[in-house]
């Protein structure tokens, strides 16, 4: 396995040379979490780890599940795991989303599930000629329900939901939530500059919650100049 071992934050993380690495959405769904208190977690479509460890290094009495359906991916989420000292609290599971009533039979008993999943629609958008990050970008194995349904499953009564998805299908994406007994409570949206539409839209649902939502102020990633933004500093650290 071709791999670079990367340093983010307080964590290291090996990733492929060639095929899926870990981009800004991870670090912006990692900071977006602002629960003060988290027992177990839940990471589906985990790739290589990244959201799940460093969750579980902010939480440091938390249990995280890590559920990912590439073996290859699997595998050195394990492998990060272990360089990263976490062995005792975070489970890596490889297996289907979809399937998740069987891998995980104790359901209704996360208070936290994360997700990063693929937002495009199959044969929407550039394929990536590299099928790992094919898959992690277009719905080619899972769809926008299954990955609701799957956390709906999980989480317990008023359980957090927290995932990082594309505006364009904002619309649907509340649809399906609301149809699995998620209550959308929070929603961020995501600029590259501050004279730019909107590329990422980051959303917290509540599991048997009640209406009334939020809209947080616009996060910008870069100045006019190209420079980070004072709050992506303080995300990478600099601040």
């Amino acid at each position: 396995m071709d791999l670079t071992l990367d340093s983010i934050l307080d964590i290291k993380i090996y990733q492929s040379k060639k095929g899926y690495r870990f981009s800004v959405d991870s670090l912006l769904l990692y900071d977006f979490v602002n629960l003060k208190l988290v027992h177990n977690i839940a990471d589906l479509g985990a790739g290589s780890g990244i959201i799940g460890i460093l969750l579980a290094k902010k939480y440091k009495r938390s249990k995280v599940v890590l559920i990912e359906l590439q073996e290859r991916l699997s595998k050195l989420a394990k492998k990060n795991v272990v360089i990263n000292n976490l062995e005792e609290r975070v489970e890596v599971l490889h297996s289907d989303i979809k399937l998740i009533s069987s891998s995980i039979k104790k359901h209704s008993d996360f208070d936290l599930v994360v997700s990063n999943p693929p937002f495009r629609k199959p044969l929407s958008g550039r394929i990536n000629i590299e099928e790992e990050r094919a898959i992690a970008r277009h719905e080619m194995t899972i769809s926008l329900e299954e990955i609701v349904n799957a956390a709906s499953y999980l989480l317990k009564e008023k359980g957090r939901f927290c995932l990082i998805y594309h505006p364009a299908r904002l619309a649907e994406l509340m649809i399906v939530l609301k149809q699995k007994y998620l209550e959308p409570k929070r929603i961020c949206f995501v600029h590259s500059r501050i004279n730019t539409e909107s590329k990422m839209v980051m959303i917290e649902a509540v599991k048997g919650g009640k209406t009334g939502l939020k809209i947080e102020q616009p996060f910008f990633i870069y100045n006019v100049d190209g420079s980070y933004t004072q709050e992506m500093k303080k995300i990478y650290g600099q601040i």
